[in-house]
């Protein structure tokens, strides 16, 4: 039976109430339970997984709804207490932080005079309105937040721009500015590489992998992934590169990006052709076979990396850096298993294992996907479980190991399933142990398959730096106890996986040829862009107060900004009184 409570004015943010939802949904007796603000979008996800009632029907914005599928009434006051002790704590825990929480835009501008950086996680629909007026108030804003149509980010990237402001989203998960991590980000070595992406966990790859090879970064600025889209034209793109180009501290600039439109891809190109300091570009699912002057192409992000620190070095570029490393591991496999299932919880890595299984497999994945799969043929499959569709109501796989263990026993219970590939995001704003969490799900997984007399083998790949609050090696280390096969780099990952089932990949070795004769670029930027990559920012976090943590560890100053929606989410009415003012 279902059971509703609607406690009004009483918001908290999405990624709080996600967390609140799993852990009521281990207590006994509760069948199903679904914790959300009362947001029209939030009541069509209750609707979709069948806990909608009659009383969620008046609930506003501001009003935190609570449905309980259970078959003993006395479960809910067990429920409702547990949703008290968890508020508590949460009101506890803010009563220590070493930053000020403030309630409006006037109040944070106060509280931190220099601010020039606003963090936006708020709802996706009320997203563009906050960037906006961060911007009117010449600050630089991260969207983070997702679900912001293109023609707002248009309009606020054109008004950022004109005022010599950048603004990095929407939906931008990464950035590193001046030694500073936002949103979902790493613990990096100051070094003279920047890095400017169009793409989250791409761009940790990257920066993950320069730490590796003993290098460190400048900046990493993210755009957004839809930047590149031909409706934006790479606003954001475009100005960081300058930024980059005129930076002191960059002598190396590396660029990430999903597959782009053409006519920007080459605007973005010629840019980087006429700049004086060295380029790495990667265009995921592009089969580059040359260097083009001082712009050099690669095929994968650890080849990215790689290029990247030889060059900032003074080493000669090789033609290949895609071979597999170290021994492929023996395998005992049934006929019938013969296929990869990936599981990403980012994106990005999940596009290039997909983009790597099919040259394995020589098949040509460059048209339309069965929706919420990346790749699937014959029984292999790429899925990005961080996409809009899993993530419905529920937290990002990077935060919240459940979706990835069903998917895990998914896998499992297909016959033809030899290897079960993942990957684990390490950094703030990530789980806290993610291994551990993964664990007991690996290890059922391998029991139960033992017991029907055959192996599945989990490989995966930790993207992180030793300077992580998790600690990679702490992660790896509990990972391979587990018989888990880890490799240093999501291309090994995927590599070691397809030799596993005896499939390999032929690079091509790269040249460097002539390249094109472009004029000189003017790459002054304004003040405001230049003070943003040579001083630790001031940051508004406008939502998620997760975010506070990697700021205040590494220098940089915070103001909270507890958002509520004006009006409780009232549409009619937030216009009328955005109009008074």
């Amino acid at each position: 039976m279902l059971y509703t409570i609607v406690k009004q004015n009483s918001y908290q943010d999405s990624v709080n109430l996600m967390l609140l939802t799993n852990k009521i949904s281990t207590m006994e007796g509760i069948n199903k339970v679904q914790v959300m603000m009362g947001t029209p979008a939030n009541k069509d996800i209750f609707k979709g997984s069948g806990l909608y009632t009659e009383e969620l029907e008046g609930a506003a914005s501001n009003d935190m709804c609570i449905v309980v599928d259970t078959d003993s009434e006395e479960k809910i006051q067990e429920v409702l207490d547990e949703v008290d002790n968890y508020l508590n704590n949460q009101a506890i825990a803010g009563s220590k932080e070493a930053f000020e929480t403030v309630r409006s835009w006037d109040k944070a501008t106060k509280a931190l005079p220099g601010a020039n950086l606003a963090i936006i996680s708020t709802p996706g629909q009320y997203a563009a309105e906050e960037a906006e007026k961060a911007i009117d108030r010449d600050m630089h804003v991260l969207i983070f937040s997702d679900n912001v149509t293109v023609e707002d980010e248009r309009r606020i990237k054109e008004k950022a721009h004109d005022k010599g402001l950048l603004v990095m989203g929407p939906d931008c998960g990464t950035a590193i500015v001046s030694g500073v991590p936002l949103a979902f980000a790493n613990v990096m070595k100051t070094g003279k590489i920047g890095v400017i992406g169009a793409s989250g966990t791409g761009i940790q790859e990257v920066i993950t992998q320069i730490d590796r090879l003993g290098a460190g970064i400048s900046h990493a600025i993210g755009t957004g992934g839809r930047d590149l889209n031909d409706k934006i034209g790479a606003i954001t793109m475009l100005d960081g590169i300058k930024a980059l180009a005129q930076n002191s501290q960059t002598e190396v600039i590396t660029l990430i990006s999903k597959p782009p439109a053409k006519e920007v891809r080459d605007q973005v190109v010629q840019l980087l052709q006429s700049l004086s300091k060295p380029v790495v570009a990667i265009f995921l699912g592009e089969d580059p076979h040359n260097h083009e002057g001082n712009v050099y192409y690669a095929n994968t992000l650890e080849e990215t990396a790689a290029i990247a620190v030889d060059l900032v070095r003074g080493n000669e570029v090789k033609p290949n850096y895609n071979t597999l490393q170290g021994e492929v591991p023996s395998v005992e496999l049934k006929p019938e298993q013969k296929t990869i299932k990936a599981l990403y919880s980012g994106g990005t890595l999940g596009y290039e294992a997909a983009t790597l299984i099919a040259r394995g497999l020589n098949y040509d994945n460059s048209g339309a996907h069965e929706e919420g799969y990346l790749l699937s043929t014959d029984g292999f499959e790429v899925i990005d479980l961080g996409d809009d569709i899993y993530t419905q109501g529920k937290p990002h796989p990077m935060i919240d190991p459940d979706t990835r263990i069903q998917y895990f026993q998914k896998a499992a219970q297909d016959e033809s399933t030899a290897v079960i590939l993942f990957d684990v995001v390490l950094g703030y704003g990530s789980h806290e142990d993610m291994a551990s969490a993964l664990i007991p799900g690996i290890e059922k997984i391998q029991k139960e398959a033992q017991a029907n007399g055959k192996n599945i083998y989990f490989v995966a790949t930790v993207c992180g730096t030793d300077q992580d609050p998790q600690g990679i090696d702490d992660q790896k280390a509990k990972l391979q106890k587990a018989g888990v096969i880890i490799r240093d780099s999501n291309n090994q990952a995927v590599l070691t996986s397809l030799a596993m089932l005896d499939m390999q990949i032929e690079e091509v070795q790269k040249e460097v040829v002539a390249g094109t004769e472009v004029a000189k670029v003017d790459v002054t930027v304004s003040e405001a862009i230049e003070r943003l990559l040579t001083e630790k920012p001031n940051v508004v976090n406008v939502g998620l107060k997760k975010f506070t943590e990697a700021i205040t560890s590494t220098g940089g100053r915070v103001v909270q900004y507890d958002w509520r929606p004006v009006a409780g989410g009232n549409p009619r009415m937030r216009k009328i009184l955005s109009l008074l003012k």
